[in-house]
């Protein structure tokens, strides 16, 4: 049964000023199932961020329609999204809204990113790689139906990357939640997700969805990860060798 059912009919932005109407998305159709993760692939500018937009509701103008789970969605931007003048801990206590149990669930989502000590530090004392690690705390201590993540490792150096990817990976199994991830990265989505949904430039069409055939501890592996991006993306170039440090 499909947790999430996306068809997106056509999506355009009119015209402003001298700039012309765009068609971003057209006959964009899939679903994703209950725990699975899917990543969206394709070139940058096909419409990647609008999709997700338009499935979490903070764009409503479209032609089609998107069937989401019941509960609450969590969404993790290209940029962290921190409140600078707050610490963290009052970053994920504003989006708890209240709950009693707030403050206990804000300690296991800092433990789970590896962050147990940051709690009173002030969001714009932190690096980018913890920033982007506190983003994903506050997108799981909702405890999401639902998680949208936009390409959340851009901008960072390669080590990095790799090391939150792997945090990422070890969350998803963890938490089982039915999670949708943008990237242009290949390596990325053979690493994270159950299956991959290959986009076309835009106006984005489905050109393909394709199956990841990887066990949790063969994602581990960039020797693994690069053999089967290769296999199912054969356009596939840069080896990740330098992502190992």
């Amino acid at each position: 049964m499909a947790a999430l059912s996306v068809v997106v009919v056509r999506k355009r932005f009119p015209a402003v000023g001298a700039a012309p109407e765009k068609l971003v998305l057209h006959d964009l159709r899939f679903r994703v199932a209950a725990g699975e993760t899917v990543a969206v692939l394709g070139p940058s500018g096909c419409g990647k961020t609008t999709l997700l937009n338009l499935i979490a509701g903070l764009d409503r103008e479209f032609e089609g329609r998107i069937e989401r789970p019941a509960g609450r969605l969590a969404f993790v931007f290209q940029e962290p999204r921190l409140l600078p003048w707050r610490t963290v801990e009052d970053n994920l206590r504003f989006v708890l809204d209240g709950v009693p149990d707030a403050s206990a669930r804000i300690r296991t989502a800092l433990g789970e990113v590896e962050l147990p000590e940051v709690g009173p530090v002030y969001a714009s004392r932190l690096s980018l790689g913890m920033a982007r690690r506190v983003a994903l705390a506050r997108a799981l201590v909702v405890r999401p139906s639902l998680l949208l993540l936009d390409e959340p490792f851009v901008s960072l150096d390669q080590p990095t990357a790799w090391r939150l990817r792997l945090l990422l990976l070890e969350l998803l199994a963890r938490h089982r939640t039915t999670t949708l991830i943008v990237t242009h990265e290949p390596r990325e989505a053979v690493m994270l997700a159950d299956r991959i949904l290959l986009l076309s430039a835009a106006p984005a069409r489905l050109r393909a969805e394709l199956a990841v055939p990887l066990s949790f501890d063969e994602r581990r592996e960039q020797a693994r990860i690069e053999a089967v991006a290769r296999a199912l993306l054969p356009d596939l170039r840069e080896p990740i060798a330098a992502e190992a440090a």
